[in-house]
């Protein structure tokens, strides 16, 4: 388990590392690139990705908050910290991105996903990305219903841990998926370099959660 923190942890903070570099360099070399190339489109990939997983990680950040507040097992309360550490502080940069790009970080007629297209969401018509599925009520692949945070927060100890285990996986996956895609997709090189930090990471993470469900005797969430 050692090991496996980290690994997540030395993948996040290499992506955070090389991303911050590759913004600065990209300032720095403003004048030599075309300018299409600086300011991404309101509805490109690189806008739509930090629009869309500044939402997902803010979720992400509420529930390991939650738990951490309802029970006492250290190893549940490293993983909860350093999940709201690193991803409030990888949403802070995507939302810098979006006020430096002078774009908007909600946009009325853009729905969730979008800028992945049909084919890049995995199949989004049926509600599935990555082998996450955005349930009724949630905003996005992965993510947890009001009903799922407000039970989070009434159950303790052992059903805490499960249930906010189970309810990060499914949140891993879809967020995995949609970093991929912004990895495959997005045009500055800053934020492909984050979101394929991110995938890297939140794989690990996965990994370390299946461990973690196993030892508390509880199976992962239902695939679909």
């Amino acid at each position: 388990m050692a090991r496996t923190y980290w690994a997540a942890g030395s993948a996040v903070g290499v992506a955070l590392l090389f991303a911050v570099g590759a913004t600065v360099a990209t300032a720095g070399g403003a004048d030599s690139a075309p300018a299409a190339s600086r300011t991404p489109g309101l509805y490109s990939a690189d806008a739509g990705f930090a629009r869309d997983m500044a939402v997902h990680h803010q979720q992400a950040v509420e529930m390991s908050f939650i738990v951490r507040d309802r029970t006492k097992d250290e190893p549940v309360r490293v993983l909860a910290y350093d999940i709201a550490n690193t991803q409030a502080n990888q949403r802070g940069m995507l939302l810098g991105w979006l006020d430096m790009w002078g774009l908007p970080k909600n946009v009325a007629d853009e729905p969730p996903m979008s800028w992945m297209g049909t084919e890049g969401a995995g199949g989004m018509a049926g509600h599935e990305m990555g082998g996450a599925v955005t349930k009724p009520g949630a905003l996005m692949p992965g993510m947890a219903t009001k009903e799922d945070l407000a039970r989070l927060g009434s159950v303790e100890g052992r059903d805490a841990e499960v249930l906010y285990l189970r309810l990060m996986t499914d949140h891993h996956k879809g967020g995995v998926a949609m970093a991929q895609g912004c990895a495959d997709q997005c045009a500055n090189p800053a934020e492909r370099a984050l979101a394929q930090g991110m995938v890297e990471a939140q794989q690990s993470e996965l990994q370390l959660m299946a461990d973690m469900l196993k030892q508390r005797g509880a199976e992962p969430p239902a695939a679909g």
